[in-house]
């Protein structure tokens, strides 16, 4: 497997991409380049993938291998731990485990030690001073997992100050390790431990000498800063990302490493110049114009790990869920059905669990995940399938370098397994939680707000001595009042003997409720209803009227606006006069465009009692939650949030309820008090008489004043009836 790496640094934060390919595709060779502006092009070809991102913030760096001088803060013996002050927000956890001081036996491990054990009381005490190093990081809750148990990290080797004798990565081949280990017998570590990393398979003794001498080096200036400092403070720092990543990682499957900034590349020819000079010439600067993680396709993969859905190549899926105390990844079939006539149910699911098996540890590299994972794979009825996905996973498992333990498929399908988790991965480096849900992933439906509110409604008006209640909430959810001819509100307002009216707008939080005003029913009604008839406005038409062809939707401060005729204006902004007003919803007429008048309705086509678009809207009713009887030509309004496809509004306007009906002076149902009895011929004012007025021209709410003769005559024009 040949590998190369991407470094991109940019304001405030650097970004590392582990490149891999099969031998065969990283032995084509890179295509000429036809810039002058550097010496090679770094085209790695097709065939290469993203198998590894980090990323690191100037403001939340890791921290892990960071020493510190610190000071003991508290001893639990019933945790066999120790909290210590290392000068960050909060103590880091040192376990009994982890205690190592030069000339004291290392506490007995494990549950059963027995009395033989040191306790952790007789180690540590309250104020004393400790050097420590940071092995995680601070997740969540917890602080930093803390080690006495120091090393410091090269390319070839990591040398241990208080550790000893020499161990060999088991990732090299028994003939390697063989050889490593007696080319590291010969070196004087100085009654120090050492141990030899993947990295240094092929190094000869001179490597390892070489770095050595580097190592001892910055062991020094470590023992001074600890002696000079007091505590607690940072006494030696980790290098950065790009540096931390290409030396832990780069090794001689990898073609090159590629930086697209001057002093990140300097850095790292730097780093290479004192452990590696053989290895400076496979570092390049990227000067194309052309961003080096674009160019590389690393952004689109970047974020695709934001995503819950991974799609497999067969038409299968994988599903990630993050959870408290673990991570479950679901397998499904998705749209794979098999191939061929003679397909078998138990072959398609084993494919499927194939292919997600090396998706799945390509995931868990892509996002860094750690701690308990579960997979939950396609039930396979053959243990000998069973067997093959597990050993697919595992085989994958074998290129990631973080430490993880698998436990065998279960009869439904389940593998548990753990991986190491020593920092945050991209995801919780890139994301927050939701401010709506608290990240939980749900919130309370509009249906379950507006029962809730409409207790709060029966409360108010039972202590309070107003006529009328102006409400202040999503307009989604007063929907769930004003739907199917305003039925809810209509109850509560019989129940209660007062007038509820609402106003609101999308950008308000669901459970938002507020009372803005109380009062006489004609005070709250000038609030409530923004237009009058007569009144010219300027209006964006945001999409076509779902159930009236040739109309169109406004919508100012969550007002449906249903323009006559606007259909062929659907993105514009329009002068439009209002030709009947309600509570919720309203009709106007263009005045600033021509509009074609419909031809009359075919003899026999006639519905009698009402208009066609009456009839379209399958009721006489009123408009959400206007009671009113008496609109010239009120019609149903849909209108979406922000663009929102037809259907969509088409779901909205169904709640919001803001049909009316065109229909005679003697079907128009009078207005009723709230609890009284309705009866037929009893008289009463509608919405729109208790708003009777001189029509008067708009200058608020998105609208503004028109001036000149052709205004006047428009504003001094009587309402129709």
């Amino acid at each position: 497997m040949k590998k190369s790496v991407l470094v991109s640094v940019d304001r405030g934060e650097t970004r590392v991409a582990l490149l891999e390919a099969n031998e065969t595709v990283a032995a084509r060779k890179p295509a000429a380049s036809s810039s002058r502006r550097r010496r090679r092009t770094p085209n790695l070809g097709a065939g290469w993938k993203v198998a590894e991102l980090y990323l690191e913030r100037r403001g939340a760096r890791s921290i892990v291998g960071n020493i510190y001088k610190g000071r003991v803060d508290n001893v639990l013996a019933g945790l066999e731990a120790a909290f210590v002050d290392i000068g960050l927000e909060k103590n880091g956890f040192l376990h009994v485990d982890e205690i190592v001081m030069p000339g004291v036996d290392a506490p007995r491990r494990g549950r059963g030690a027995g009395r033989e054990a040191r306790q952790i009381t007789d180690m540590l005490k309250p104020g004393q001073e400790v050097v420590v190093q940071v092995v995680k990081d601070p997740l969540k809750s917890k602080g930093a997992r803390l080690s006495m148990d120091l090393t410091i990290a090269g390319r070839y080797m990591v040398y241990a100050p208080f550790g000893e004798g020499v161990g060999v990565s088991r990732r090299l081949d028994d003939g390697e390790r063989e050889r490593l280990r007696k080319e590291a017998a010969k070196l004087d570590l100085k009654g120090a431990g050492a141990i030899i990393r993947t990295a240094a398979q092929g190094a000869g003794r001179a490597d390892l000498e070489r770095e050595l001498l580097y190592l001892f080096k910055l062991g020094e200036v470590l023992q001074k800063r600890v002696a000079e400092t007091p505590a607690p403070a940072l006494v030696f720092q980790e290098a950065d990302l790009s540096v931390r990543v290409v030396r832990d990682i780069y090794s001689s499957a990898f073609e090159r490493a590629i930086v697209d900034d001057a002093k990140q590349h300097h850095r790292l020819i730097s780093f290479f110049s004192r452990t590696a000079p053989e290895l400076v010439e496979h570092v390049e600067l990227w000067e194309e114009e052309k961003p080096l993680f674009e160019a590389f396709g690393v952004e689109q993969v970047l974020e695709s790990t934001l995503n819950r859905r991974v799609d497999l190549p067969s038409g299968g899926y994988l599903m990630i869920d993050y959870a408290e105390a673990l991570t479950v990844i679901d397998v499904n079939s998705g749209s794979f059905i098999g191939r061929g006539k003679g397909a078998r149910l138990e072959d398609t699911i084993t494919k499927t669990n194939l292919e997600a098996a090396e998706e799945v540890v390509r995931q868990l590299r892509l996002r860094d995940i750690g701690g308990i994972i579960v997979i939950d794979f396609i039930d396979m009825a053959r243990a000998r399938n069973r067997d093959a996905v597990l050993k697919e996973l595992r085989k994958a498992l074998d290129e990631d370098r973080t430490k993880t333990f698998v436990v065998e498929i279960s009869p439904l399908g389940l593998v548990e397994m753990t991986r190491q988790n020593v920092t945050d991965g991209v995801r919780e480096i890139m994301t927050r939680p939701c401010p709506t849900c608290d990240g939980n992933g749900v919130i309370k439906s509009e249906e379950t707000i507006a029962i809730e509110f409409d207790r709060r409604m029966r409360d108010l008006a039972a202590v309070t001595d107003a006529e009328a209640l102006l409400l202040q909430m999503n307009p989604r959810v007063s929907a769930e009042f004003t739907a199917n001819d305003a039925r809810v509100l209509r109850a509560i307002e019989d129940d209660t003997g007062k007038w509820f009216h609402f106003e609101g707008s999308e950008g308000l939080p669901l459970e938002h409720f507020s009372v803005i005003l109380e009062g006489t029913r004609e005070k709250v009604l000038e609030r409530a209803v923004p237009f009058r008839a007569g009144e010219e406005v300027h209006v964006d038409i945001v999409e076509p009227h779902m159930y009236s062809p040739g109309d169109a939707v406004a919508k100012v401060d969550g007002y449906i606006i249903s323009i006559t005729g606007g259909e062929r204006f659907v993105g514009e902004k329009h002068l439009v006069r209002i030709e009947d007003a309600g509570r919720t919803a309203a009709v106007a007429s263009l005045i600033d465009v021509e509009v074609p008048v419909p031809e009359p309705p075919a003899p026999g086509r006639e519905r009698s009692g009402r208009s066609r678009a009456s009839a379209r809207t399958g009721s006489g009713a009123a408009g959400a939650g206007s009671r009113s009887r008496s609109g010239a030509r009120a019609r149903e309004a849909t209108a979406s949030v922000g663009g929102t496809a037809g259907a969509e509004a088409a779901a909205e306007n169904g709640r919001a309820g803001t049909a009316a009906a065109q229909a005679s002076e003697a079907e128009r149902e009078p207005e009723v008090e709230p609890g009284a009895n309705v009866a037929a011929g009893v008289d009463g004012d509608s919405a729109e008489d208790a708003l009777e007025s001189t029509p008067r021209r708009r200058g608020r709410r998105g609208g503004r004043r028109r001036s000149g003769a052709r205004a006047e005559s428009a504003s001094a024009a009587p309402a129709s009836d």
